[in-house]
Protein backbone atom coordinates (compact mmCIF):
# COMPACT_ATOMS: atom_id res chain seq x y z
CA UNK A 1 0.00 0.00 0.00
CA UNK A 2 1.31 3.22 -1.42
CA UNK A 3 0.79 6.30 1.03
CA UNK A 4 0.78 9.57 0.11
CA UNK A 5 0.98 12.86 2.78
CA UNK A 6 0.92 15.28 -0.20
CA UNK A 7 -1.52 15.37 -3.30
CA UNK A 8 1.25 14.15 -6.05
CA UNK A 9 -0.82 11.27 -7.12
CA UNK A 10 1.58 8.63 -9.16
CA UNK A 11 0.13 7.78 -12.66
CA UNK A 12 -0.47 4.34 -11.90
CA UNK A 13 -2.86 5.46 -8.87
CA UNK A 14 -4.90 7.75 -11.15
CA UNK A 15 -8.50 5.91 -13.05
CA UNK A 16 -9.20 4.45 -9.83
CA UNK A 17 -11.82 3.46 -7.42
CA UNK A 18 -11.67 5.79 -4.36
CA UNK A 19 -13.72 5.90 -1.03
CA UNK A 20 -13.28 8.83 0.80
CA UNK A 21 -14.02 9.37 4.93
CA UNK A 22 -12.51 9.63 8.09
CA UNK A 23 -12.55 6.02 8.83
CA UNK A 24 -12.22 6.41 12.57
CA UNK A 25 -11.94 2.43 13.80
CA UNK A 26 -12.46 0.76 10.63
CA UNK A 27 -15.67 -0.88 12.12
CA UNK A 28 -17.78 -3.22 10.66
CA UNK A 29 -19.86 -0.44 8.20
CA UNK A 30 -16.38 0.83 7.21
CA UNK A 31 -15.61 -2.54 6.19
CA UNK A 32 -18.23 -3.05 4.55
CA UNK A 33 -17.78 0.22 2.49
CA UNK A 34 -13.87 -0.54 1.91
CA UNK A 35 -15.10 -4.15 0.15
CA UNK A 36 -17.45 -2.90 -1.97
CA UNK A 37 -15.13 0.11 -3.64
CA UNK A 38 -12.18 -3.13 -3.57
CA UNK A 39 -14.38 -4.94 -5.99
CA UNK A 40 -15.69 -2.62 -7.73
CA UNK A 41 -12.09 -1.60 -8.46
CA UNK A 42 -11.08 -5.58 -8.98
CA UNK A 43 -14.56 -5.88 -11.50
CA UNK A 44 -13.08 -2.96 -13.42
CA UNK A 45 -9.47 -3.77 -13.45
CA UNK A 46 -8.71 -0.58 -11.83
CA UNK A 47 -6.67 1.05 -8.99
CA UNK A 48 -8.27 0.96 -5.41
CA UNK A 49 -7.59 3.37 -2.80
CA UNK A 50 -8.88 6.18 0.31
CA UNK A 51 -8.98 9.84 0.67
CA UNK A 52 -9.16 10.36 5.03
CA UNK A 53 -8.17 12.86 6.39
CA UNK A 54 -5.71 14.28 9.60
CA UNK A 55 -6.22 15.38 11.69
CA UNK A 56 -10.20 14.61 11.96
CA UNK A 57 -12.34 17.74 10.57
CA UNK A 58 -14.47 17.71 14.04
CA UNK A 59 -10.76 17.87 16.21
CA UNK A 60 -9.41 20.42 14.15
CA UNK A 61 -12.49 22.95 13.94
CA UNK A 62 -12.86 22.49 17.54
CA UNK A 63 -10.04 22.79 19.64
CA UNK A 64 -11.33 21.88 22.85
CA UNK A 65 -12.25 17.90 21.63
CA UNK A 66 -9.17 16.70 22.97
CA UNK A 67 -9.83 12.58 23.41
CA UNK A 68 -11.51 11.33 20.29
CA UNK A 69 -10.38 8.73 18.74
CA UNK A 70 -10.88 5.16 18.37
CA UNK A 71 -7.92 4.24 16.30
CA UNK A 72 -4.77 6.53 15.88
CA UNK A 73 -3.67 7.40 12.72
CA UNK A 74 -0.66 4.85 13.19
CA UNK A 75 -3.16 1.79 13.57
CA UNK A 76 -5.48 3.62 10.78
CA UNK A 77 -2.56 2.62 8.31
CA UNK A 78 -1.78 -0.52 9.62
CA UNK A 79 -5.64 -1.58 9.98
CA UNK A 80 -5.97 -0.64 6.03
CA UNK A 81 -2.70 -2.17 4.82
CA UNK A 82 -4.81 -5.53 6.14
CA UNK A 83 -7.43 -4.63 3.75
CA UNK A 84 -5.73 -4.42 0.92
CA UNK A 85 -5.33 -1.24 -0.68
CA UNK A 86 -2.87 -0.22 -3.46
CA UNK A 87 -2.88 3.59 -1.92
CA UNK A 88 -3.84 5.83 0.87
CA UNK A 89 -4.30 9.57 0.76
CA UNK A 90 -4.10 11.43 3.82
CA UNK A 91 -5.36 14.92 3.21
CA UNK A 92 -3.77 17.45 5.84
CA UNK A 93 -6.93 19.30 7.09
CA UNK A 94 -5.59 23.04 7.97
CA UNK A 95 -7.17 26.50 7.33
CA UNK A 96 -6.55 26.63 3.59
CA UNK A 97 -8.30 22.65 3.01
CA UNK A 98 -11.13 23.52 5.33
CA UNK A 99 -11.90 26.44 3.02
CA UNK A 100 -12.57 24.29 0.03
CA UNK A 101 -15.78 24.84 -1.33
CA UNK A 102 -17.56 21.87 -2.15
CA UNK A 103 -16.87 22.19 -6.25
CA UNK A 104 -13.51 22.61 -5.37
CA UNK A 105 -12.66 20.00 -3.39
CA UNK A 106 -14.30 17.89 -6.58
CA UNK A 107 -12.18 19.68 -8.97
CA UNK A 108 -8.90 20.01 -7.76
CA UNK A 109 -8.93 16.65 -5.74
CA UNK A 110 -11.06 14.28 -7.66
CA UNK A 111 -11.02 15.49 -10.96
CA UNK A 112 -7.02 17.16 -11.34
CA UNK A 113 -5.63 15.06 -8.83
CA UNK A 114 -6.49 11.71 -7.88
CA UNK A 115 -8.71 11.56 -11.88
CA UNK A 116 -10.99 9.12 -9.95
CA UNK A 117 -13.53 7.16 -12.01
CA UNK A 118 -15.70 5.58 -8.95
CA UNK A 119 -16.48 7.40 -5.88
CA UNK A 120 -17.69 5.68 -2.83
CA UNK A 121 -19.17 7.93 -0.02
CA UNK A 122 -22.03 6.63 2.81
CA UNK A 123 -24.94 8.04 2.51
CA UNK A 124 -24.39 11.12 5.01
CA UNK A 125 -20.94 12.32 3.93
CA UNK A 126 -20.81 15.85 4.17
CA UNK A 127 -17.50 18.10 2.68
CA UNK A 128 -16.35 21.25 1.36
CA UNK A 129 -16.80 24.97 3.27
CA UNK A 130 -18.81 24.63 6.16
CA UNK A 131 -20.11 21.02 5.60
CA UNK A 132 -22.22 22.50 1.79
CA UNK A 133 -21.07 19.53 0.14
CA UNK A 134 -23.53 16.30 0.29
CA UNK A 135 -24.03 13.13 -2.01
CA UNK A 136 -26.61 15.50 -4.05
CA UNK A 137 -23.41 17.68 -4.60
CA UNK A 138 -21.19 14.78 -5.95
CA UNK A 139 -24.30 13.67 -8.45
CA UNK A 140 -24.71 16.82 -9.58
CA UNK A 141 -20.75 17.21 -10.79
CA UNK A 142 -20.43 13.66 -11.84
CA UNK A 143 -20.53 14.09 -15.28
CA UNK A 144 -19.00 17.11 -15.76
CA UNK A 145 -15.70 15.63 -13.62
CA UNK A 146 -16.08 12.08 -15.28
CA UNK A 147 -16.67 9.72 -12.51
CA UNK A 148 -19.46 7.46 -10.85
CA UNK A 149 -20.57 8.28 -7.25
CA UNK A 150 -21.40 5.28 -5.21
CA UNK A 151 -23.61 5.52 -2.45
CA UNK A 152 -23.47 3.09 0.67
CA UNK A 153 -26.26 2.19 2.83
CA UNK A 154 -25.14 2.14 6.38
CA UNK A 155 -24.43 -1.18 7.61
CA UNK A 156 -27.01 -2.48 10.77
CA UNK A 157 -26.71 -4.66 13.52
CA UNK A 158 -30.25 -5.45 15.06
CA UNK A 159 -31.94 -1.89 13.19
CA UNK A 160 -29.22 -0.18 14.67
CA UNK A 161 -27.02 1.85 12.22
CA UNK A 162 -22.82 0.51 12.71
CA UNK A 163 -21.16 3.96 13.58
CA UNK A 164 -17.98 5.59 15.00
CA UNK A 165 -20.24 7.44 17.43
CA UNK A 166 -22.38 4.85 18.50
CA UNK A 167 -18.33 2.72 19.28
CA UNK A 168 -17.54 5.88 21.41
CA UNK A 169 -20.47 5.70 23.24
CA UNK A 170 -20.04 2.09 23.92
CA UNK A 171 -16.02 2.62 25.02
CA UNK A 172 -16.97 5.01 27.35
CA UNK A 173 -19.81 2.91 28.90
CA UNK A 174 -17.31 0.34 29.82
CA UNK A 175 -18.88 -2.01 27.16
CA UNK A 176 -15.70 -3.55 25.02
CA UNK A 177 -17.39 -7.46 24.20
CA UNK A 178 -19.78 -4.87 22.08
CA UNK A 179 -17.65 -2.58 21.02
CA UNK A 180 -15.43 -5.95 19.76
CA UNK A 181 -18.13 -6.98 17.87
CA UNK A 182 -18.63 -3.71 15.94
CA UNK A 183 -15.15 -3.33 15.05
CA UNK A 184 -14.23 -7.31 14.25
CA UNK A 185 -11.43 -7.00 16.35
CA UNK A 186 -9.86 -6.31 20.07
CA UNK A 187 -10.01 -2.24 20.24
CA UNK A 188 -6.71 -1.30 21.60
CA UNK A 189 -5.07 1.98 22.17
CA UNK A 190 -1.09 1.73 21.02
CA UNK A 191 1.55 3.98 22.89
CA UNK A 192 4.79 4.58 24.58
CA UNK A 193 5.80 3.13 27.61
CA UNK A 194 6.26 6.24 30.53
CA UNK A 195 7.73 6.50 33.94
CA UNK A 196 5.98 6.43 37.09
CA UNK A 197 6.13 6.39 40.42
CA UNK A 198 6.67 2.90 40.42
CA UNK A 199 4.42 1.76 42.98
CA UNK A 200 2.98 -1.12 41.57
CA UNK A 201 6.57 -2.73 41.36
CA UNK A 202 7.25 -1.76 45.06
CA UNK A 203 4.07 -3.48 45.88
CA UNK A 204 4.88 -6.84 43.56
CA UNK A 205 2.55 -5.88 40.73
CA UNK A 206 4.79 -3.88 38.16
CA UNK A 207 3.32 -2.11 35.91
CA UNK A 208 3.22 -0.28 31.98
CA UNK A 209 2.43 3.22 31.94
CA UNK A 210 1.20 4.64 28.94
CA UNK A 211 -1.02 8.42 28.26
CA UNK A 212 -4.08 7.51 26.03
CA UNK A 213 -3.22 10.94 24.57
CA UNK A 214 -6.41 12.08 22.29
CA UNK A 215 -8.03 8.16 22.24
CA UNK A 216 -11.55 7.88 23.30
CA UNK A 217 -11.31 7.60 26.95
CA UNK A 218 -13.19 4.47 28.17
CA UNK A 219 -15.20 3.73 31.48
CA UNK A 220 -12.45 4.41 34.36
CA UNK A 221 -11.73 1.30 36.12
CA UNK A 222 -10.12 -2.46 35.87
CA UNK A 223 -9.70 -4.29 32.16
CA UNK A 224 -8.57 -7.74 31.25
CA UNK A 225 -6.53 -7.12 28.24
CA UNK A 226 -3.37 -8.54 26.46
CA UNK A 227 -0.52 -6.53 25.14
CA UNK A 228 1.65 -6.73 22.40
CA UNK A 229 5.37 -5.97 21.50
CA UNK A 230 7.11 -6.69 18.55
CA UNK A 231 8.77 -9.19 20.76
CA UNK A 232 6.09 -10.89 22.81
CA UNK A 233 1.83 -10.96 23.42
CA UNK A 234 1.13 -12.11 26.32
CA UNK A 235 -2.33 -11.32 28.76
CA UNK A 236 -2.53 -8.94 31.60
CA UNK A 237 -4.25 -6.65 33.48
CA UNK A 238 -4.91 -2.77 33.13
CA UNK A 239 -6.31 -0.27 35.34
CA UNK A 240 -7.32 3.08 33.52
CA UNK A 241 -8.04 6.00 36.35
CA UNK A 242 -6.66 8.56 38.39
CA UNK A 243 -5.46 6.30 41.21
CA UNK A 244 -7.79 7.59 43.84
CA UNK A 245 -5.65 5.41 46.58
CA UNK A 246 -2.94 7.94 46.06
CA UNK A 247 -4.21 10.87 45.52
CA UNK A 248 -3.64 10.82 41.79
CA UNK A 249 -4.00 13.90 39.32
CA UNK A 250 -3.41 12.50 35.82
CA UNK A 251 -5.51 9.97 33.65
CA UNK A 252 -3.23 7.21 33.23
CA UNK A 253 -3.43 3.63 31.91
CA UNK A 254 -1.24 1.30 34.06
CA UNK A 255 -0.77 -2.13 32.93
CA UNK A 256 0.28 -4.96 34.47
CA UNK A 257 1.44 -7.82 31.55
CA UNK A 258 1.31 -11.32 33.11
CA UNK A 259 4.71 -13.46 33.27
CA UNK A 260 7.02 -10.30 32.02
CA UNK A 261 9.29 -8.24 34.93
CA UNK A 262 11.24 -6.22 32.73
CA UNK A 263 12.11 -2.67 31.76
CA UNK A 264 9.97 -1.85 28.71
CA UNK A 265 10.59 2.11 29.19
CA UNK A 266 9.72 3.97 26.00
CA UNK A 267 9.14 0.88 24.27
CA UNK A 268 5.88 0.48 21.97
CA UNK A 269 3.18 -1.57 23.22
CA UNK A 270 -0.41 -2.06 22.09
CA UNK A 271 -2.79 -2.59 24.75
CA UNK A 272 -5.83 -4.63 23.62
CA UNK A 273 -8.71 -4.71 25.78
CA UNK A 274 -10.80 -7.69 26.12
CA UNK A 275 -13.20 -6.97 29.00
CA UNK A 276 -14.24 -4.27 31.75
CA UNK A 277 -13.68 -6.11 35.39
CA UNK A 278 -14.30 -2.98 37.83
CA UNK A 279 -15.25 0.20 38.19
CA UNK A 280 -11.83 1.79 40.11
CA UNK A 281 -12.44 3.05 43.16
CA UNK A 282 -10.64 4.55 46.84
CA UNK A 283 -8.88 1.69 49.05
CA UNK A 284 -8.11 2.20 52.40
CA UNK A 285 -4.54 0.94 52.97
CA UNK A 286 -2.07 -0.97 50.64
CA UNK A 287 -2.82 -4.39 51.94
CA UNK A 288 -6.50 -3.66 50.75
CA UNK A 289 -5.23 -2.73 47.32
CA UNK A 290 -2.80 -5.77 47.08
CA UNK A 291 -6.21 -8.24 47.95
CA UNK A 292 -8.03 -6.67 45.67
CA UNK A 293 -5.37 -6.86 42.45
CA UNK A 294 -4.82 -10.38 43.07
CA UNK A 295 -8.89 -10.76 42.83
CA UNK A 296 -8.64 -8.70 39.36
CA UNK A 297 -5.78 -11.18 38.88
CA UNK A 298 -7.71 -14.16 38.96
CA UNK A 299 -10.70 -12.48 37.18
CA UNK A 300 -8.97 -10.81 34.27
CA UNK A 301 -7.32 -14.74 33.61
CA UNK A 302 -10.44 -15.84 33.20
CA UNK A 303 -11.74 -13.70 30.44
CA UNK A 304 -8.74 -13.48 27.91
Amino acid sequence: MKIYNNLTIKQKHQNSVVAIGNFDGIHLGHQKVINQARQKAKKNRLPFGIITFEPMPLMFFNKKIKNHRINSLFQKKSQLKQLKLDFLIIIKFNKIFSRFSAKQFIEKIIFNKVKCKFLFVSNNFKFGFKRQGNIKILKKYSELYDYRNIITTPLRKKTKVISSTIIRKKISQGKIYEVNKLLNRKWCIHGKVIKGHRRGRKIGFPTCNINILDYVIPKLGVYAVTVKTRKFQRKGIANLGYRPTFQGKNLLLEVNIFGINKNLYNKEIEVNFIKFLRPEKKFKNLKELKQQIKIDIIQAKKNV
